[in-house]
């Protein structure tokens, strides 16, 4: 008597392999979002004494003249 070499049949192997690949093109695209946003709030640091108003901005304006 022969053993099945899997458990699984044909159907079932398909669905679980286009499962993964999506799982993994999720993971993939979500990283990938995730790096994004991390830079992105890494390169604008904020400060809460310094705002720069309209006045400061002339200030600087008549520097540059």
């Amino acid at each position: 008597m022969k053993k099945p070499a899997s458990d699984m049949g044909r159907r079932q192997l398909l669905k679980a392999l286009a499962l993964g690949s999506a799982a993994g093109a999720v993971v993939t695209v979500s990283s990938q979002a995730l790096a994004s946003t991390k830079t992105a709030a890494t390169t604008e640091p904020k400060s809460e004494n310094y705002r720069e108003t309209d006045h400061i901005r002339n200030y600087y304006a008549s520097l540059n003249n």
